[in-house]
C-alpha cells in the first residue's frame, strides 16, 4: 500500500480534535484565515483553482471555477451554504468531517465567504444527524467567543455569520437547488435552471452550494498552496486526497484517505480492506454510492477517478463504495435501491415519480416469483425513459442502477422469473 499525506484522517476517532484548543494547537488553527484576508478575492479564487480540488458531493465540478461565477457586485446579499445533507447511501465521510474538525470546516466557509464576498453562512444538515448537529452547534460557539466568527473577524474588517440549519431528512435536499428550497421553508423540490445559484440562490441572492468535504480542503490550500493540493492527486484534473466509504462484504469495512486519482477499486477492495468477506468472490461494485451504476469484478481494474469511472460506464459520485459478495442476492439488493429512490422522489417529474414507482413494482413481482420474461425488457423500458428527462438527477439516480444491474446480472433475474433461487444466494 502506498503511503500519502493524509489532511482529515489522522483527526478522526479523537473527541478532542472537535475542539477549538486543539484546532489551534495541533491543526491550521486559523491562520489560513489570516492569510486569506492578506491575499484578496481574486487571489484566492485563483489559488482554488490552480488546487484542481472539484466538488466532494458527487458532481466533481472545479471549485474555483465555480466560486468564480459569482457576480463581483450584485444588489441582494450573497450567500455561502455549505451541503451536509450527505444522504446518498453508502456515504459517511462529511459525518465524521463534521464530527472531529467542525473548526477546519468553518475556516473553510469563512474563507470562502470572504473569496466570493459573503457575509452570510449556512450549514444545511440532515435531520439525522442530530448529534453531529449538536457538535456544530457546540464549536460555532466557541468560534464567536474567540473572534472567528462574527464582527471584524481577526481586525480584518470582515463579517461573517454562520447558522445550521436542520433539515428533514429528505434525500431530494441534497440537490443544491432542493435544498435552497428547504433552507427557504418551502418544499424540498429542485428549481428550474436557469437561473443557476450562482446567479439567484438563497432568498433570490447569488449563492455558492459546496460540500463538507470541499469546504474542509479550503484551508489546507490557502495555508500550504494550490499548486501543493493539487499535487497530492494523481490525476491532471483531481488535487488533493480523498475520503473513500467502503462498506458491504468485505473483511475491513470503513473509512480511508487516499490520492485522489492514485487508487484503483481492486486496490481498495484487496490492499486497503483485505478482500471479500469470509474469502468469498466478488460478485460486483457500486463504485459512487447507491446511484452509481454496478461494474463486475472483470471492470474493478479502473482508477477511482472521475473520467475514468465514467469510460466503464459508472461514476464516483460520493465515493461510497459498495462491496457485493458473490453470496449475496443482486435481485434483493437493487429491489431495495429501487424501493429507496421510489420513496424519496419528490414527486415533481412525472417520469421520476411514476416511473420509480413502476420499477419497483416490477422488480418486487420479479423477487416474489410472480415476474414474466417480458419484464427484464420493462425494466430496460422503463428506466430509459427516466433517465435524462427529468429536473434534477435522481431520476437518473435511480434509473443507472436498474439498467446497469439487469445488463450484467440478468441471469439472476431469469433465475427468479423461472422459479429458483437467486444464482447469488
Amino acid at each position: 500500500m502506498q503511503q500519502t499525506e493524509t489532511l482529515f484522517i489522522q483527526h478522526f476517532g479523537n473527541p478532542e480534535s472537535r475542539l477549538l484548543d486543539y484546532y489551534t494547537s495541533r491543526m491550521i488553527g486559523y491562520q489560513a484565515l489570516k492569510k486569506a484576508f492578506g491575499m484578496g478575492q481574486d487571489a484566492i479564487i485563483s489559488e482554488m483553482k490552480a488546487s484542481n480540488l472539484r466538488g466532494r458531493g458527487g458532481a466533481g465540478f472545479p471549485t474555483g471555477v465555480k466560486w468564480g461565477f459569482i457576480p463581483k457586485q450584485s444588489p441582494k446579499h450573497k450567500y455561502l451554504v455549505c451541503n451536509a445533507d450527505e444522504s446518498e447511501p453508502g456515504t459517511f465521510k462529511d459525518r465524521d468531517v463534521m464530527r472531529y474538525t467542525p473548526h477546519l470546516l468553518f475556516e473553510g466557509m469563512v474563507i470562502a465567504g470572504f473569496a466570493i464576498g459573503s457575509n452570510i453562512g449556512y450549514i444545511y444538515i440532515r435531520g439525522e444527524y442530530v448529534k453531529e448537529a449538536q457538535i456544530l452547534e457546540d464549536a460555532i460557539n466557541e468560534a464567536y467567543a474567540k473572534g472567528f466568527l462574527g464582527k471584524n473577524i481577526l481586525g480584518s474588517g470582515f463579517n461573517f455569520d454562520l447558522t445550521v440549519h436542520r433539515g428533514a431528512g429528505a434525500y431530494i435536499c441534497g440537490e443544491e437547488t432542493g435544498l435552497l428550497n428547504s433552507l427557504e421553508g418551502k418544499r424540498g423540490e429542485p428549481r428550474v435552471k436557469p437561473p443557476f445559484p450562482a446567479q439567484a440562490g438563497a432568498f433570490g441572492g447569488p449563492t455558492i452550494v459546496n460540500n463538507v468535504e470541499t469546504l474542509a480542503c479550503v484551508p489546507h490550500i490557502i495555508s500550504r498552496g494550490g499548486d501543493w493540493f493539487s499535487k497530492l492527486g494523481k490525476l491532471e484534473k483531481s488535487g488533493g486526497t480523498r475520503l473513500f466509504c467502503v462498506s458491504g462484504q468485505v473483511k475491513k469495512p470503513g473509512l480511508f484517505e487516499l490520492p485522489a486519482g492514485g487508487v484503483t477499486i481492486r486496490q481498495v477492495i484487496y490492499d486497503y480492506c483485505g478482500g471479500i468477506l469470509n474469502d468469498a468472490k466478488l460478485k460486483g461494485v457500486i463504485p459512487g454510492g447507491s446511484s452509481a451504476p454496478v461494474l463486475t469484478p472483470d471492470e474493478i481494474d479502473v482508477v477511482l477517478d472521475i473520467e475514468p469511472l465514467q469510460k466503464v460506464g459508472s461514476m464516483l459520485g460520493s465515493a461510497g463504495l459498495m462491496v457485493i459478495s458473490e453470496d449475496y442476492c443482486v435481485v434483493k439488493l437493487i429491489h431495495r435501491i429501487t424501493k429507496f429512490y421510489a420513496h424519496e422522489s419528490c414527486g415533481q417529474c412525472t417520469p421520476c415519480r411514476e416511473g420509480c414507482h413502476w420499477m419497483e413494482e416490477v422488480i418486487h413481482r420479479i423477487l416474489h416469483g410472480k415476474g414474466r420474461e417480458q419484464d427484464l425488457d420493462l425494466l430496460t423500458d422503463i428506466a430509459n425513459n427516466i433517465n435524462g428527462k427529468t429536473l434534477c438527477a435522481l431520476g437518473d439516480a435511480a434509473a443507472g442502477p436498474v439498467l446497469s444491474f439487469v445488463k450484467k446480472f440478468r441471469p439472476d433475474f431469469e433465475a427468479y422469473i423461472r422459479g429458483k433461487k437467486c444464482l447469488s444466494a
